[in-house]
């Protein structure tokens, strides 16, 4: 049974924020499409492709059923970064949303942002039982200042961050959500000490921005390396 009373709200203003999203997808445009066309034609037919199955695209012409294109972003720096967040998330979901309307997770500082990154990383090499990848990572950087509820040092919120069940904290955040909340502050769950926020809004997401880029390498071993890339690569 779900949580049925109400973390407390705590006004946070936080700047330079963390999220990693893998470095193909930090300079997504339309235009990404172009060097698989040889001509105009053909590249007219992929963006037509691409519009019908791009869940960010249907949902910034009001065509998602999780979120409407009244809380998206538009014309700000990376807004499509900012909507790709909330418009693809997994199916199953993750700690503080469903598989049907996304969440944009960050957290107060980049060693917590990569373990957050290479838990659920190890946790797919772990699946087939191979750790042998390389993937680049784009910090990305925000400012926040707003309301949240805070469920840090509230045991009464313990099921909330289970390192092996999302099934108390989904529910948690679908009453919040549906209530109006902005999002949810909590302890990170893979690194003691660390802090993380997942935010309900896209309006809230200010300033977004690149910060560091990493390149994480699994060389037989659960444990990666982790090496910052030069801005100059």
């Amino acid at each position: 049974m779900g949580l049925s009373i109400v973390p407390p709200l705590r006004l946070l203003r936080q700047f330079d924020t963390v999220r990693l999203i893998q470095s193909r997808f930090a300079d997504v445009e339309d235009s990404v499409l172009s060097p698989l066309a040889d001509d105009e034609a053909e590249l007219a037919d992929l963006f037509d492709l691409d519009n019908a199955t791009n869940a960010r695209l249907q949902a910034e012409l009001g065509r998602a059923t999780g979120i409407g294109i009244d809380e998206l972003l538009f014309h700000v720096p990376n807004y499509r970064i900012v909507n790709a967040a909330f418009t693809y998330p997994r199916p199953e979901g993750a700690r503080f949303n469903g598989g049907d309307r996304g969440v944009w997770y960050c957290a107060f500082d980049a060693d917590t942002a990569l373990a957050e990154i290479i838990f659920h990383k190890t946790v797919e090499y772990a699946e087939i039982d191979r750790f042998d990848d390389s993937v680049s990572y784009q910090a990305m950087l925000a400012d926040f200042t707003a309301q949240f509820h805070d469920i840090r040092d509230l045991p009464a919120f313990a099921p909330c961050l289970a390192p092996d069940s999302y099934v108390e904290s989904q529910l948690l955040a679908e009453r919040l959500l549906a209530g109006g909340a902005t999002g949810i502050i909590f302890p990170s769950v893979r690194r003691p000490g660390g802090t993380n926020l997942a935010c309900f809004r896209p309006a809230l997401v200010g300033n977004v921005r690149k910060g560091t880029a990493y390149r994480l390498t699994w060389q037989g071993s659960p444990t990666p390396l982790v090496e910052p890339i030069p801005a100059t690569q």
